[in-house]
């Protein structure tokens, strides 16, 4: 459904206080001992339901709250969203998210190797898999584990949302860390490929920053300019928890309410990213050449957010063009020698992105004769128009990939999360029927609307010998 990875301006400083859970956590087994004979009405308001997702709201603080029950196992998945993303950084604290993501695995005073408590030792004592993943649109923190140890989960989340220590000793360390990880993408030529093709894309809306950062970022954000940019975004009104597996409704919203309800609102309005890229008026092209093996074509074209209709007439297409032995590139790319591999992806992301086809060379074929083969394959289909035959097979694919993507709690969630990153959770609940609403004429139109070359980036990666 959505493509995923891993890859700000310093705002004013915060004061804050670390906050502790009311009581140690509490197995599933004494809280039913101990049931309150009057519980309280707890300070959620449910905002709706769709899809069997229900949506609550912390009246205190703001959080937003997705319950998913799958009683199909015994375990759980927890999930902090933190609407904050690459998007959100400026010159000079590029990369600040992902820090942050290695940072606050760090530790907090409560959680941390030097109490003998780090976050991956108590969480992976209960069996739990744990990690986090930063986007252009977001941030997300997750543990799958047993449902009898949800509250283990909750309570770390709940301490490092305005506890994190940001230690200047971790910083170092852990800047080494991901200096050692930008390499490895910098000498990954596809990779670096893709970033090129975006940077050139986008001149003014931060999607022109790489993910992780660019490199003098890395090496010399301060420590205080890392705070600022967590104290400025990472606050339960800016945040969304997901519980997605087996548990009780009653039990989730009094544990997330125990342990985020005393953390406060942002004393502050979330800044919002108000940058917008300016109409793209001719074709873009960049040329990258660095060791490598086969040579590979991009053309990237721009194309609305995630959540605007003509992006799943765009992901319809993205399937047509590239997906499986049928589709067109296939059939006059591959089948003709031009490439050993052909993709094509319309990414939804919460500003407009782009629409990317890409294909790597046999070792016989020339950029420009691949490059010919693309355009000609995208102006046959612009002018016969895609058939309806083609339709069904892309959305049967939609509906597989879809079966397999949400097999079990995790794939739930990480679905969700992709979805919460472009606006609104109910994508997720949405998408399919969202697919199978696209007809021939839709398909047709976008490929003549977006498809074209004033609106194009084109990538060539040319291997050369170390």
């Amino acid at each position: 459904m959505y493509a995923a990875g891993n890859h700000a301006k310093p705002a004013e400083r915060f004061l804050f206080a670390i906050v502790l859970p009311r009581h140690p956590p509490r197995t599933s087994e004494a809280r039913a001992s101990n049931p309150p004979t009057d519980p309280p009405k707890m300070p959620f308001t449910h905002v709706r339901t769709v899809a069997g997702i229900d949506e609550y709201r912390h009246d205190e603080n703001g959080l937003t709250v997705l319950l998913l029950q799958d009683r199909a196992a015994p375990v759980a998945t927890f999930m902090i969203t933190y609407h904050v993303g690459s998007r959100n950084e400026g010159p000079g604290t590029t990369g600040a998210t992902h820090l942050l993501e290695h940072l606050m695995f760090k530790g907090t005073e409560r959680h941390h190797k030097r109490a003998g408590a780090s976050i991956f030792n108590v969480l992976q004592r209960v069996g739990a898999q744990i990690n986090a993943t930063t986007w252009l649109d977001r941030t997300n923190y997750y543990e799958l584990l047993p449902r009898e140890h949800l509250e283990q989960a909750i309570v770390i989340e709940a301490d490092r949302m305005r506890g994190a220590l940001i230690d200047p000793d971790d910083l170092a360390s852990e800047r080494t860390v991901v200096l050692n990880e930008f390499d490895r993408g910098d000498n990954d030529p596809l990779r670096k490929l893709y970033q090129n093709v975006w940077s050139a894309a986008f001149v003014a809306h931060p999607y022109h920053h790489p993910t992780i950062g660019w490199r003098s970022d890395i090496e010399h954000v301060s420590r205080d300019a890392l705070k600022a940019f967590y104290d400025t975004y990472y606050w339960p009104n800016n945040a969304t928890a997901s519980v997605i597996g087996d548990f009780e409704t009653e039990d989730a919203l009094a544990l997330i309410d125990e342990y985020f309800g005393a953390i406060p609102a942002s004393p502050h309005e979330i800044p919002a990213m108000n940058t917008r890229e300016p109409e793209q008026r001719g074709e873009r092209r960049i040329t990258l050449r660095q060791p490598g093996e086969l040579g590979a074509v991009m053309h990237a074209y721009k194309m609305p957010d995630g959540l605007h209709p003509d992006t799943d007439a765009l992901d319809v297409l993205a399937r047509i063009l590239a997906s499986g032995k049928n589709s067109r590139f296939y059939r006059e790319l591959t089948d003709k020698g031009l490439t050993t591999y052909a993709y094509a992806s319309a990414g939804r992301h919460r500003d407009p992105g782009l629409f990317a086809a890409y294909c790597t060379l046999t070792p016989d074929t020339t950029h420009e004769t691949l490059e010919a083969g693309m355009n000609a394959a995208v102006d046959t289909l612009k002018r016969d128009g895609v058939t309806e035959a083609e339709l069904r097979r892309a959305q049967a694919k939609v509906r597989a990939m879809e079966a397999f993507g949400r097999d079990g709690p995790y794939a739930v969630a990480a679905q969700l999360n992709e979805a919460i990153a472009a606006g609104d959770w109910t994508l997720y609940a949405t998408y399919l029927d969202r697919i199978e609403r696209v007809t021939v004429d839709d398909v047709n139109r976008v490929a003549n609307d977006y498809l074209v070359e004033h609106q194009r980036t084109v990538g060539h990666y040319i291997p050369i010998s170390d």
